[in-house]
């Protein structure tokens, strides 16, 4: 695959000399609380470039390493779709990035890959990712209660949002 190209970001396949970039950014308190994680995070990212049934790939801004956006396909006929999942250094919240690196993304996945649906699934409480997703064209379907156990043990909510290919917006 080749690098995909945005309005500010470059999206390129994960490597393993990302892991100690990526790890860091995985290490931030504030990306910490959503996509927590054991000890070892950079072991935890490698194992995530290792797993045959996601995409990760890179998010590149100004030639700087400021994230990681992945994607896994159900390939089941009848039901098939690709979901998308994120996370950005907060040094860079507020710029538009993850608007980009997710319309980057769902551009390849509904022109290359031929997806007609997409979904996401952002925490309840996550207002800022909510909008992100929002701007790029995707819709809140609903509430999955209780969906996700947090790092205190209590459940949380999530929210399942998707976008058809028509509603991407470019």
């Amino acid at each position: 695959m080749s690098d995909l190209h945005g309005a500010a970001v470059v999206l390129r396949p994960s490597a393993p000399e990302d892991v100690p970039a990526l790890a860091a950014i995985r290490a931030t308190p504030e990306v910490r609380a959503r996509w927590r994680g054991e000890d070892d995070l950079a072991a935890e990212v490698a194992s995530d470039l290792e797993d045959p049934d996601t995409r990760c790939l890179t998010i590149r801004f100004h030639d700087r390493i400021v994230g990681m956006i992945q994607w896994y396909a159900e390939d089941e006929p009848d039901y098939r779709h690709a979901g998308i999942d994120l996370f950005l250094d907060p040094s860079v919240h507020g710029r538009g990035l993850g608007t980009d690196a997710v319309r980057v993304l769902a551009g390849h996945l509904v022109d290359d890959h031929g997806f007609h649906r997409l979904v996401i699934d952002p925490a309840a409480d996550n207002a800022a990712a909510i909008r992100c997703y929002e701007k790029a064209g995707f819709r809140p379907v609903g509430v999955m209660r209780q969906y996700e156990r947090g790092a205190d043990g209590s459940w949380h909510d999530g929210l399942l949002m998707d976008l058809l290919a028509a509603e991407l917006v470019r």
